[in-house]
């Protein structure tokens, strides 16, 4: 029942993907725009209609959240690669910003690490 989830997976990939260039297509841009992002919608929206239907077996879903955790991190990792080449290409400007963006970012992990963490009343903290 895993290879369901794995089929659904691609499927999804492949519509985004198609989606991503259409897109890109009718915007002038020669390449792939927001495919990824296409398909992760189509994915939760299509695993949200299973679930409710309850079509979506524990098997299945499984395959589903597997495969999903191991595409996004790739993904993520190939738009990065693809950013710090145009960063280099770009100038010291665009170097600068990428850098300074990714800073701001590692600085707001532990503000963001403690949204929706709920605090026992008999928890102390240590000051």
């Amino acid at each position: 029942m895993k290879i369901y989830g794995v089929a659904l997976l691609a499927g999804c990939f492949l519509v985004g993907k198609y989606a991503g260039n259409l897109l890109g297509a009718l915007i002038g841009v020669d390449g792939d725009v927001g495919g990824v992002g296409f398909a992760m919608i189509l994915l939760m929206l299509l695993s949200t209609f299973l679930r409710k239907k309850q079509r979506l077996v524990r098997e299945t879903e499984e395959g589903i959240l597997f495969w999903s955790s191991m595409y996004i991190p790739i993904i993520v990792a190939m738009a990065a690669t693809q950013n710090v080449r145009s960063a280099l290409s770009g100038g010291w400007v665009a170097i600068f910003t990428g850098l300074a963006i990714t800073l701001v970012c590692f600085l707001l992990v532990p503000l963001i690490s403690r949204i929706g963490v709920k605090k026992n009343p008999g928890d102390h903290e240590d000051h």
